[in-house]
């Protein structure tokens, strides 16, 4: 009996994803041959380091976008280990709001002391959504808080930006499912804010991790691919698909121009000549729009159904070290005015003393005016990523991305207060 050729397998997509993907079928030679393509002229896809100015920030480089996560992605650290270096452990401080608006899981504030009602009554919710969670998986938080009777100020100020910046839901917090919510709360597992804290909302520090150099983590995951017979096609763009059967898939590619920071821009380069290349299998690992973009008459139509229902924000994400404009719109400082000694009965002396002498938060949440539902992200990532962290710069020195939520809001956007010669990216 004649030996099985292998299937040729088109990944497109060289993000986590497509070189996942790569990776597994590339451990079985005999049964796939794998090319990988790219349309940009680099690997990581959202996840990608910048040059940053040494002598002022400590470190020579700042991992843009994707930055770290949580200590439950196993397969995200095996494959760090594989190349040689591994994620960093932190534990993570936040700062949400502003003045009589701000509260912490660092120390207790006269927000957290208002609502104290509110809060005991919110972790007997969780329990009661945890018992019936089946229940709750459709239902939005908006509705759900709202059939317990919570207030707005609650709702907005407190429960909004606890998820939005973990979730990287912005402003779209207020439509995810319930039971999000309670496993944030009620998971050992899952739970950032496990076990909640029935008189500080929250007030445990959620174990992170830190990403490594991420452009040096990928070019080294693209070379060892490649060593196992992988080819990687950077500056290459499946422009659609033209057919699919059992027989195979054809698809049209076209190549693309390298830019000089390696991202190629969208919608561009449609003069390169296309040609077609046939594969037995093709996965998509993009975006949910790309995905059907690329199908388009031969997308079948639960594929329609499920890629179709995608919605997306176009955010904007800008790196800087405007430390003013950090100032004005969020809370950096232990502050006595703002400080509350006790909660209930139980006294806080211990946690403020801890954050009158150490108070670094990593996550930061503007309340934009007008709506407090409409939300500005805000990482220091000075004192989140740990090649900059452990370098202790003074406020001035350090460096901040601040993320821009969705352009249909973009009338409560502050971005144009940002001066323009602390702008890095």
């Amino acid at each position: 009996m004649a030996p099985t050729k292998p299937k040729r397998v088109l990944v497109v997509g060289a993000g986590a994803a497509g070189m996942a993907c790569a990776e597994q079928l590339s451990h079985h030679p005999d049964r796939f041959e794998v090319t990988l393509v790219e349309a940009q002229d680099y690997c990581g896809g959202q996840a990608f380091s910048i040059p940053i100015d040494e002598k002022k920030y400590g470190a020579p480089w700042l991992n843009q976008g994707v930055q770290g996560g949580s200590h439950i992605y196993h397969h995200t650290f095996h494959m760090f280990k594989q190349q040689g270096t591994e994620a960093q452990p932190v534990d993570l401080e936040v700062s949400f709001g502003k003045d009589e608006f701000f509260f912490t899981n660092v120390f207790p504030t006269i927000l957290v002391a208002k609502h104290a009602k509110e809060i005991k009554r919110f972790k007997r919710v969780m329990k009661i959504i945890r018992w019936t969670e089946i229940f709750w998986a459709l239902i939005p938080i908006k509705i759900s808080l709202k059939m317990f009777f919570f207030s707005n100020e609650f709702i907005e100020r407190l429960i909004y930006p606890s998820l939005a910046l973990f979730l990287g839901t912005g402003n779209a917090t207020p439509d995810l499912p319930t039971i999000i919510l309670e496993r944030l709360f009620t998971s050992p597992t899952y739970g950032m804010w496990y076990p909640g804290d029935d008189k500080s909302f929250v007030s445990n520090k959620p174990s992170m991790v830190v990403f490594p150099e991420e452009t040096s983590f990928y070019t080294s995951w693209q070379k060892s691919l490649e060593a196992r017979g992988v080819k990687v096609r950077l500056n290459t763009e499946v422009a659609s698909v033209i057919s699919r059967s059992s027989s195979g898939v054809r698809v049209s590619i076209r190549p693309r121009r390298p830019q000089e920071d390696h991202h190629n821009p969208e919608g561009a380069d449609h003069d390169l000549r296309e040609h077609e290349e046939t594969f037995d299998e093709l996965v998509l690992c993009v975006l949910a729009d790309t995905a059907e973009r690329l199908l388009g008459k031969q997308a079948r139509w639960i594929e329609k159904r499920v890629l179709g229902a995608t919605t997306w924000s176009d955010d904007v994400t800008v790196t800087h070290n405007d430390v003013e404009y950090i100032k004005k719109w969020y809370q950096l400082d232990w502050d006595a005015r703002l400080a509350v000694d006790k909660l209930g009965d139980r006294d806080e002396t211990e946690r403020n003393e801890s954050a009158k002498k150490s108070f670094n938060p990593m996550y930061l949440i503007k309340e934009c005016p007008g709506d407090a539902r409409k939300l500005e992200m805000c990482f220091d990532c000075s004192n989140f990523q740990f090649q900059l962290k452990e370098q202790n710069k003074p406020l001035e020195d350090h460096v901040f991305q601040t993320i821009f939520l969705n352009t249909k809001h973009k009338k409560y956007w502050s971005m144009d207060e940002i001066q323009k010669e602390k702008i890095s990216k």
